[in-house]
């Protein structure tokens, strides 16, 4: 990953709206409708939310008919916290977990998700 990339990660988890949408979407997947109905907010401006989540790969998404769903891209969320590890040293520290499969047997606090 480079620094461009990851600044690009910062900035799209830089909003409090957007990180409620990625704890929302850890627990399951989740259609734009009913991630609506928890905030006060219009349908546009949930839009461009979920457009700046999934241009960076933080959520997945696919359609079913006329509806989008949503889901928590993990293991994008584990390359991030990989990288910022390795960046500053803490690599040997982190751990994932939760549903994550990888080969470095790794666990996340399940505050983090």
């Amino acid at each position: 990953m480079t620094e461009a990339l990851a600044a690009e990660l910062l900035k799209a988890l830089s909003d409090e709206t957007r990180i409620k949408i990625l704890k929302m979407l850890s627990e399951s997947e989740m259609c734009a409708a009913k991630i609506l109905e928890q905030f006060s907010i219009t349908q546009p401006t949930l839009s461009h939310h979920m457009k700046l989540l999934c241009d960076t790969a933080l959520v997945n998404y696919r359609k079913d008919g006329k509806w989008t769903y949503y889901s928590l891209n993990r293991e994008r969320l584990f390359d991030i916290f990989t990288f910022f590890g390795e960046e500053f040293g803490m690599s040997e520290n982190l751990t994932f977990s939760r549903g994550y499969e990888n080969s470095r047997q790794r666990e996340l606090p399940s505050h983090l998700l």
